[in-house]
Parts: C-alpha cells; structure tokens; sequence
C-alpha cells in the first residue's frame, strides 16, 4: 500500500470518523487509520458501557428501595456477568453503526493498523502503517488516552482493574479497594457497590473531586457513604502484595501506615495521552513531559499542517469536547476558520445523584478576584424530586455581582447532568440571571429547581 492523501487522520476517536467524512464531502482525498476499535474510550469501554451498566445498577438500586414506593420486592437477585454482557451488546451496536459509515468506502478509507510519522518529503508528510507508507498534505492526531498506571511498589505483581479493561472482568469483586476518587472512580464506587460488592475508596487528596467547591464535593461523598462505600481520604496506597485471598495495599497518611486487604483493586488515577510511539520527532510535533500534543486554539501544533483533537491536545477530556474538536477542525481545515477553543465547556459526574457542572467552581471565582453572589436551593425542597423519593442534593449558582451573568453552576440532583443545561445555554446567550429568574416553568418539574436556585440570590 503505497497512497497520498489530502488529509491523514491518525486514530478513530470521536473527532476522527466525523472530520473524515465531512472533509470527503467536501471533496478531498481523505483516510483514517485505527489500530483497534471505532469511537475511542467512550465508545468502547467509557460513556457507552459504563452508562448502559449504571442503567442496571440504577435498577437494583430501585428495586432494593421498592418499599420506599410501596411496592414489596422479595429480593433482587443481580446477574453481574449480564449486566457486562449488555453493555457490551451496546457496545457493539455502537461500534457497528461507525464501521458502517467506511464500508465500501474509498473515500474516506478506513486503514486498520498502527500509524506513525516517519518524516517528511517536501510538502508531504510521511507515515508508516504497519509497514505500509502513505503521505499527506494534512494530518490530524486523535489517538486518546489510556489509563494511567501509578508507579506503586508492587503494582505489575496484582491483576487490577481499570477503566480500559473493566469490563473484561465477568467475577464481581467481593471486596474492591479503588485508588483516586476522582470521576471515575466516584461513578465506579458506586455501579459495583450497587451490584453487590464492598467498596472502599482510598484517595491522598483532602477531598474528593479535588476541582469541586468543598461543599459539592462533600454532599456527594454523603450520597456515596449512605449506600455503604467506605472513604478513606488523605491516605496514598504505596504498595501492593498479592495475597492467597487477593491484594493487600499498604496506605500512609504522614508517615503512619496501615494494611488493608481486600479481594480486588481498581485503579482511578488518571489518563496518559497515547503519544509515545506517533514518532512525533520526527516532524517537530511538540509534547509535554506527560505526553501532552501542544496546539494553539485552532487545535494546530507547532508544525504547519499536523492538529490534534480529543484528549491527547490537553485542556477538558470529555466526549463532548473531543466532538466539538472536530467542529473546530472542520473550521479551520474546510471552513471560515472562526471556531476555536473559545467554549465553555460542561461536564457531569454520573453518580446517581448526577452533579451536572458548568463553568467556575465559587473557589475558583473568588480566587480569579471576582465579586460574586451564590444560590443555593435544596432538592428536598423540590415538589417534584419529593414525589419522586429523589431528594439529595442541591442546586448552586455563581453569578458575577457587577454583570448579572452566570458564572458557573452545580447540580447534584436526580437528572443533575440534564438539568444544568439550563445554565449552559443561558450561559452561552450571556444572558443576565433575570432571564431564568423571571420565567415560567411547568410545575412540577425537577427545573424548577434551577429556577429556585436563582431566586435564591
């Protein structure tokens, strides 16, 4: 295989399949090369998987709370080798549906196989794929992250779980010990404590969600411990020692140290960008000491014609950014060239309570020498989430004092991750807090809530 192309894009995340497209349609000779599966981490062991498991654990979870509606269920009984293979049959469906879009396609073409620069020829640059070359005048990098494996004595000597490979493991653990209590390990406390299995989580930080206001960050760990997960926060894991009945993993807190031993480990601490072996040198491609591509708001490196997109450019990891990454490349390689990392971003811990979140955090403000106003509104006080029996959380809006505009939001609540949209989209118009302030909403509803919130001011 020898070809060139106008536009080369190396992975198949979620910005890779729908620029490859777009830029075909709009005539060029476009390829995509994959060494593994369509759609990245959240396709394949992220967003897709984990929220169709979470659906299940959420129906235990009800199930086991039956009384509380009046409704008398013996026992619930859950199948944790299902639970997997469901999420793994949407998985597939996903999968599938992306595979389609290439089928017989020259145009864009799907190239399976390991891409890497190897140079570059004038205005080309050169890239091997298994041993196959091609060029192009364009290349685009979405080759993600993967997860990373903290350097703990004793680490490569235990079968952990991860994020990438969750999913591979059909046993539910009897006793989990989850190392970070970041996103992920928050959302997975949660799902396998749900499905039956003891979970304690150990994190070095002085909170959990260490980019959430206090407040936040310790209403969600309630929730959390009201379901039986156990915290020990301040405390790092320095060693494992695989033991006859599983691991044990020794903590320290200033100094002190203290064993514990439980069935299985998952590690939640964090990402590395899968851009050790791009041969980025070899075309000047600049990376951080962790392996971060540096781009400028437009997603261009400092080499003329590569972009990066999706987590391995650095800044917000989310699906929705990596998508909207692909909008920004679709800007600046085929259109006016106007759209740009300029974006408010929102995100959501999917924890159930969800804490849906926009903008700045009241710390964050404050320390950016904003003079602020907050407010809060309790879901207990919520019509709606009393009939429904879904009354944690809160609501909490940062407004700048001087403009009346949003500055950032919280929602933990029973749908936390939609209704924050509310203030993502006031906070997209610029609008002024009267605007949600002074309108009507259906009642009852959970956005009343939101409303409520800002009425609080």
């Amino acid at each position: 295989m020898s070809a060139d192309y106008d536009l080369f894009i190396i992975g198949g995340g979620q910005a890779g399949p729908p620029l490859a497209h777009a830029a075909a349609k709009a005539g060029r000779r476009v390829a995509l090369a994959e060494r593994k599966q369509l759609g990245g981490s959240c396709v394949n062991f992220g967003c897709t998987p984990t929220k169709a498991a979470f659906a299940s654990a959420r129906v235990a979870h009800l199930a086991r709370r039956g009384g509380d509606y009046g409704v008398r269920i013996a026992a619930v009984d859950v199948d944790f080798a299902a639970v997997l293979a469901r999420a793994r049959r949407v998985v597939a469906e996903s999968v599938a549906k992306l595979e389609r879009g290439f089928e017989r396609s020259d145009n864009p073409k799907l190239i399976r196989g390991h891409a890497r620069f190897t140079g570059r020829h004038g205005d080309r640059f050169s890239i091997d794929v298994d041993g196959h070359r091609v060029t192009a005048a364009q290349v685009v990098l979405d080759t993600g992250t993967r997860t990373l494996v903290p350097p703990i004595d004793g680490v490569a000597g235990i079968p952990f779980l991860d994020a990438d490979h969750w999913l591979d493991h059909e046993s539910l653990p009897r006793h989990l010990l989850i190392v970070g209590a970041g996103y992920v390990g928050l959302e997975m406390s949660q799902f396998y404590r749900r499905m039956g299995a003891q979970v304690t989580v150990v994190h070095p930080g002085a909170q959990v969600a260490e980019h959430e206001d206090r407040d936040v960050a310790d209403a969600l760990q309630r929730v959390l411990e009201d379901e039986g997960i156990e915290f020990i926060i301040g405390h790092r894991a320095t060693r494992f020692e695989k033991t006859a009945g599983g691991v044990r993993t020794t903590l320290n807190a200033g100094g002190h140290a203290r064993d514990i031993e439980t069935s299985h480990v998952f590690l939640a601490v964090g990402r590395k960008p899968n851009t050790d072996d791009l041969g980025a040198d070899t075309v000047g491609v600049e990376l951080s000491d962790k392996g971060i591509v540096d781009v400028d708001s437009r997603l261009a490196t400092c080499t003329p014609g590569i972009w990066a997109a999706g987590d391995i450019r650095g800044g917000p990891m989310f699906t929705h950014t990596s998508w909207d990454d692909y909008r920004i490349l679709a800007s600046q390689l085929l259109g006016d060239g106007k759209r740009t990392t300029d974006r408010i971003v929102p995100y959501a811990v999917f924890t159930d309570p969800a804490l849906g979140r926009v903008g700045m955090t009241e710390r964050q403000a404050r320390d950016a020498g904003k003079r602020v106003r907050i407010g809060r509104f309790a879901m207990r006080d919520n019509g709606k989430a009393r009939e429904l029996g879904e009354v944690a959380g809160f609501s909490k809006v940062v407004v700048d004092a001087e403009s009346r505009q949003f500055l950032g939001a919280a929602v933990l609540a029973v749908e936390g991750a939609e209704l924050v949209h509310l203030y993502v989209d006031l906070m997209n118009a610029r609008a002024a807090y009267d605007v949600l302030r002074d309108a009507i909403h259906i009642h009852p509803t959970l956005a009343e809530a939101i409303q409520s919130a800002v009425a609080d001011l």
